[in-house]
């Protein structure tokens, strides 16, 4: 007549269409949680460390970054360009103005270039010397204490 008969002792049954639709409603979400997990994933990117006010970031002694040298360090999600001149350690940011690529310290020239369209910074000021940038490069608050070297506020 119409369906199985349910026992008193197990409980009712559940038919195969039942449960055919219980599998396939089960492998649709799934599937759907599959796909939008990753693009959640990369639209709300996870929180870092060291991004908030008034944080100081160890990048390196003087030993590592020797007078007439320099390099690109992490603060927090941003490049920072750290250079030691004669006139003192230096920080700026490491995104060029003209069209953001990261900048690199050029110890043939001592110049701060940017590969992708030869522009060419001060290292000790950061202002524009050639190419296509339109403003100089922004300072990042260097600290030395010793022969360590700080970024950020204290």
């Amino acid at each position: 007549m119409g369906g199985p008969v349910p026992d008193p002792a197990t409980g009712p049954l559940v038919s195969r269409r039942r449960f055919i639709r219980y599998l396939l409603g089960f492998s649709v979400v799934s599937t759907l949680a599959m796909v939008v997990t990753p693009v959640l994933g990369f639209l709300v990117p996870p929180p870092t460390e060291g991004t908030g006010a008034g944080g100081r970031v160890d990048a390196g002694t003087t030993t590592d970054i020797p007078v007439g040298q320099g390099k690109v360090v992490a603060m927090g999600s941003a490049p920072v360009m750290v250079v030691n001149t004669e006139q003192g350690v230096k920080a700026y940011s490491a995104v060029c103005t003209h069209l953001g690529c990261i900048v690199a310290y050029d110890a043939a020239a001592r110049q701060i270039a940017c590969p992708c369209h030869d522009g060419r910074f001060n290292p000790a000021n950061g202002q524009v010397m050639s190419g296509p940038p339109p403003s100089p490069l922004p300072t990042v608050p260097v600290t030395v204490e010793g022969d360590h070297i700080y970024l950020g506020n204290a």
